[in-house]
């Protein structure tokens, strides 16, 4: 980490730092604070934003559980997010992921549509994949990739696949910039 992490926890000089503490000790219970949480922990009121903001994006999207950590795996191989992998990785794989797949996912060259048609990803996951890869890479997404997906989802999961990809950008960058978990310098 290019910065020292708080104390775990850190001390509070108000009442307000305190309830931010507290919400994001509820977020981790039963587990302590994480890495990134004694990172984002020298900015309660980020601390307080990014724990609300992923927060949801985690645990209140109508999203399957390995589609959301599809998409997080993906972005952070993508970025180089080793920590972000790390955290995730064994998540994708208990929500029913193969072995084989998460390989798939690892390898940014692997052409992700001859994988669906070996049958190795399901044609959502493939579609997943590819939407992900180009909001991370170039932002805009071609019409094919939009259609793609839009064939195996419905429009809030669309806004909800969008937003996770989107926010596990920010998360990896910040990973990343700080070398969170002491994994990418």
């Amino acid at each position: 980490m290019r910065l020292p992490y708080v104390a775990d926890p850190p001390p509070t000089s108000t009442p307000e730092e305190a309830e931010i503490l507290a919400r994001v000790q509820a977020r981790r219970a039963p587990g302590g604070l994480l890495a990134l949480d004694r990172a984002l922990l020298h900015s309660f009121p980020v601390a307080d934003g990014w724990n609300s903001f992923i927060g949801a994006i985690r645990t209140r999207t109508s999203l399957a559980p390995l589609v959301r950590e599809l998409i997080i795996c993906r972005v952070a191989v993508l970025n180089g997010a080793l920590y972000e992998w790390d955290q995730h990785s064994p998540l994708l794989a208990e929500a029913g992921l193969s072995d084989t797949a998460l390989r798939i996912v690892r390898d940014t060259g692997a052409d992700v549509q001859e994988k669906v048609a070996e049958g190795v990803l399901s044609p959502a996951e493939g579609a997943v994949l590819r939407y992900t890869d180009v909001m991370t890479k170039t932002v805009t997404v071609p019409d094919e990739v939009f259609q793609a997906v839009k064939e195996h989802f419905n429009d809030r999961e669309i806004v909800e696949i969008t937003a996770t990809s989107a926010s596990y950008n920010c998360v990896s960058r910040f990973l990343v910039a700080l070398d969170v978990g002491e994994k990418n310098h």
